[in-house]
């Protein structure tokens, strides 16, 4: 009987949570090994589910370089990249296109549908959702052609809109296209930031490989509990975020500076670190704030 008791003030505990939540767009960039790991993923499918059955409207979107990566090796196609992006020539734009809008998407819908959702998968070219342009590198002022990779010009959020309002959780790809239809691949955390901003989201949630920022890279008992705008630009000067957390917390600036409330970085190997991080005081990674 305690044991009962117990779990019924646990429920009571988060009323709270779930208050400040109804009604609230929760953008969700989703990938690391919560995205390829089977387990993880059924896990954070049900946590999804979960969170639109308490009244949050949840928004994916996702990557999937390692299903892009083993489908170019199936073809003895190199993964080649420039600082961070995928040079993306025709041939690899296909499967860029054939694995995030086809197998990666569907995969995750039909899984939200089978655990009790009710999802739709789009792509960033559904109704110009993603209006991008070519982009290029610039490296030691040479301007590089990267292939067709885009930049995002623009959002056009009403699909998203019209899906949320039918009572659809809406899973996206990364892909855009430009004025004249042509295609471009798009990095997953820009497009999450960008689509983050349009929505006025109410938390942009990252759900990475790492348990969030941390001052000693490796070493989580440096971890960065709470992170406001300027003390993470001073990070990024001083090196201290690098590599792949530098877009990543690049794209959770944008998304502060441009009406999102607050920002989380988790970690996806965390069992359920989604719902523990809304749902709960506790701290599964490191939450970026407005100063």
């Amino acid at each position: 009987m305690e044991n009962k008791y117990t779990k019924i003030n646990n429920i009571i505990e988060i009323i709270p949570y779930i208050d400040s939540l109804i009604g609230k767009i929760i953008v969700i960039k989703y990938g690391g090994n919560a995205l390829i790991n089977e387990t993880k993923k059924i896990q954070f499918i049900k946590d999804i589910v979960f969170l639109k059955k308490l009244g949050a409207y949840p928004v994916i979107i996702h990557g999937g370089g390692p299903d892009i990566n083993a489908m170019l090796g199936k073809i003895n196609k190199e993964s080649k990249f420039l600082k961070g992006n995928r040079i993306t020539d025709n041939e690899t734009m296909e499967i860029v296109e054939m694995i995030l809008s086809g197998k990666v998407n569907k995969n995750l819908v039909s899984l939200i549908n089978k655990y009790g959702g009710n999802s739709v998968g789009i792509s960033g070219k559904d109704s110009n959702l993603i209006i991008a342009e070519k982009k290029y590198i610039i490296n030691d002022n040479e301007k590089i052609d990267i292939g067709n990779v885009g930049e995002i010009l623009k959002i056009n959020g009403k699909i998203i809109y019209t899906l949320i309002k039918e009572d659809y959780i809406p899973v996206i790809s990364s892909v855009g296209t430009d004025y004249n239809g042509n295609t471009y691949n798009i990095n997953a955390d820009y497009a999450a930031s960008s689509i983050a901003s349009e929505l006025k989201a109410h938390k942009f949630i990252f759900i990475t490989n790492a348990p969030g920022i941390m001052m000693e890279m490796n070493n989580i008992n440096t971890k960065i509990e709470t992170l406001n705008y300027d003390e993470a630009i001073t990070l990024i000067k001083d090196k201290i975020i690098t590599e792949g957390m530098i877009p990543k917390v690049e794209a959770c600036l944008s998304s502060l500076k441009n009406g999102v409330d607050n920002v989380h970085i988790i970690d996806g190997n965390l069992e359920h670190s989604l719902l523990v991080e809304l749902l709960t005081d506790l701290n599964t990674g490191t939450k970026l704030i407005k100063n």
